[in-house]
């Protein structure tokens, strides 16, 4: 704890705002400084859009390694990799295979699960408190399997969850279509589905501007435009940061960079395993259609997921392992499409959609580093991965209790750089 009341914050995405929000009702004098024009452009712009408990299973299972391999080189896969990205991914690679086991498995999802339920708890009181709007929705998320091997895994971790209080329904086919009449279309190919009443979804750039719009009426100095150059230090503890603008004197700092983190970390000795992995997305207009889904869905499958924004429908999924390649690849957008097209035949402009691909901080157990750093007054909120939406608010309450002292409520043991 340093008992400060002046914060930077670093990073204006989701799990940026929300820390800096957190920080300043607990009265600190809070800066946020984000590199783009606004808030929730990096991979908040367009992400799935669900606050879901329900996904708190880690990537690192015991199936994953032989799916990699099956899937490898082929473009429609859910995870690809790319043999270019290889030099950069041995390091995080093992760590990740490491994991692929049931022990690590389950006690993993665990620490993922406390966190998510926690934070998803911490959103509830954030919109009671502020009233902002964010095209959000609680209607739970319908997940959906067609083979057996999808029945197999994702009765394993609905039954894992349930162990640990999240409530879930086990539907037929009859069931899930009458749940979400949109699937009329796979009737027949559907081969049963769990039902999460508890989650819920939104649009998390719309979430993370307003908040900061929020933020900056209530006290916060928001900076946008500056890239961050480095923190400096002073006898072991953090002194300034230093932006393309100015060094803004602080003794107290919060990374919240995702991917970017290392890039002001590793100067100081900190290195996180925080690998960008590509995900994809297809944002559809609802217009004039009368058959648009309402309930967030998740085909298990194909890990994708369908949502429900608004006037919007959001199309996201895959895992693309290609270094810091942005570029936008047209076959996995292509295969979004005709995922979309295929469950939702009559949509009716097949034409429509806007895609977008950006890059998940990855961890290689999924969890993120949160808390404390062999520095003084240096915090972590970083490397939320798929989650970061999901893991924003109560990321932001942690580190605010931490900050200030304040007896927390969260069990941090696997959150934590001390703990790994």
């Amino acid at each position: 704890m340093v008992d400060s009341r002046k914060v930077v914050v670093l990073g204006g995405g989701v799990v940026g705002v929300t820390s800096a929000y957190f920080l300043s009702r607990q009265g600190y004098e809070v800066t946020l400084i984000e590199k783009n024009e606004d808030a929730g452009l990096e991979t908040s712009f367009a992400n799935g859009g669900i606050v879901t408990p329900s996904m708190s299973d880690p990537w690192a299972s015991p199936e994953i390694p032989r799916f990699i391999l099956k899937w490898m080189g082929k473009e429609d896969s859910p995870f690809l990799l790319r043999p270019a990205a290889l030099p950069g991914l041995v390091s995080w690679g093992i760590k990740f295979l490491r994991q692929c086991n049931h022990t690590a498995w389950a006690r993993n999802t665990a620490v993922i699960y406390r966190l998510c339920s926690y934070s998803k708890e911490m959103l509830n009181q954030l919109v009671a408190d502020t009233g902002i709007e964010y095209d959000g929705s609680r209607l739970g998320t319908l997940h959906l399997f067609r083979d057996q091997l999808s029945i197999e895994v994702t009765k394993r971790v609905a039954e894992t969850l349930g162990a640990m209080g999240l409530r879930y329904d086990l539907l037929d086919e009859a069931a899930c279509i009458e749940l979400e009449p949109s699937l009329r279309s796979q009737k027949g190919l559907i081969a049963g589905g769990i039902h999460y009443p508890h989650d819920e979804a939104g649009d998390a750039r719309l979430f993370s501007q307003r908040l900061a719009q929020y933020c900056s009426t209530n006290g916060v100095t928001v900076r946008y435009g500056e890239s961050i150059k480095r923190i400096e230090t002073l006898n072991g503890a953090v002194s300034a940061v230093v932006t393309d603008a100015e060094a803004i004197a602080a003794d107290t700092c919060v990374v919240a960079m995702g991917n970017e983190s290392n890039s002001v970390l590793r100067p100081l000795g900190i290195r996180l395993p925080i690998y960008p992995v590509k995900g994809y997305s297809m944002t559809f207009p609802v217009a004039q259609w009368n058959g648009a889904p309402v309930i967030p869905m998740a085909d298990t499958g194909r890990h994708i997921g369908i949502t429900r924004l608004g006037d919007r429908i959001r199309v996201a999924g895959t895992a693309e392992f290609a270094g810091n390649d942005r570029s936008l690849n047209p076959k996995r957008i292509g295969n979004l499409r005709r995922f979309f097209l295929d469950v939702f035949p009559d949509y009716p402009d097949p034409s429509a959609g806007e895609g977008w691909t950006g890059f998940r901080p990855m961890t290689p157990d999924g969890i993120p580093y949160l808390g404390e750093t062999p520095v003084q007054g240096l915090y972590l909120n970083t490397g939320h991965g798929h989650l970061g939406w999901t893991m924003s608010c109560g990321s932001g309450q942690v580190l605010a209790n931490l900050i200030s002292g304040a007896t927390g409520d969260l069990d941090l043991t696997g959150m934590t750089l001390a703990s790994r």
